[in-house]
């Protein structure tokens, strides 16, 4: 069975992208994936310092958070844009991940396969920061999918059960998470 991972950018309480991210996670799971909806606020990690990682080691939320990554064949990533590029909190998570390992364990962006998407109150749905959440990935040996979605006034886009008032966004965006589930079939 595929296993997806999703997550987004977003710490923010009633986030656009984390509700977002929850739909296109529902998409995978109806085309038969084990899916693992996470929060990346959770992990509680620390700016990215290198003399605190050589004194301490990983902190406990990048250890899980590499574990998480390793166990799941792709994932689903929303993130919204801060000032046209990728949110501190995905970019810091991504650091500390990306970190090697002294048992020289593989990194766990090789070969992983991502779809992106974000949602914002904006215009463009947070369209520009996708490209360096894209570029980040794909220098880390991600291969991240052409599917990729924004959800422009994402603020007005929501009903009371976390669904997107459209049905025709609301399919698209169930259809990025069946996308990538017809794709790590296929590989």
């Amino acid at each position: 069975m595929v296993k997806v991972l999703a997550f987004s950018g977003s710490g923010r309480r009633q986030s656009y992208n984390q509700r977002l991210v929850a739909i296109a996670a529902a998409g995978a799971h109806r085309a038969g994936a084990e899916v693992t909806l996470t929060n990346l606020q959770d992990l509680n990690l620390p700016i990215f310092n290198e003399d605190e990682e050589a004194e301490q080691g990983l902190p406990p939320g990048a250890v899980g958070f590499k574990r998480l990554l390793r166990q799941h064949d792709g994932w689903l990533i929303a993130c919204p844009e801060y000032n046209s590029s990728i949110t501190p909190l995905l970019k810091n998570a991504i650091d500390w991940a990306s970190r090697p390992e002294p048992n020289g364990t593989p990194s766990p962006f090789r070969n992983k396969t991502a779809i992106l998407m974000s949602a914002s109150p904006g215009q463009l749905g947070g369209l520009r920061g996708l490209f360096h959440v894209r570029d980040v990935l794909h220098n880390l040996g991600t291969i991240v999918l052409p599917q990729q979605r924004s959800l422009p006034r994402a603020d007005l886009a929501f009903n009371d059960q976390d669904q997107l008032q459209e049905e025709a966004q609301q399919e698209a965006f169930l259809n990025l998470g069946r996308s990538l589930v017809s794709y790590l079939e296929r590989t």
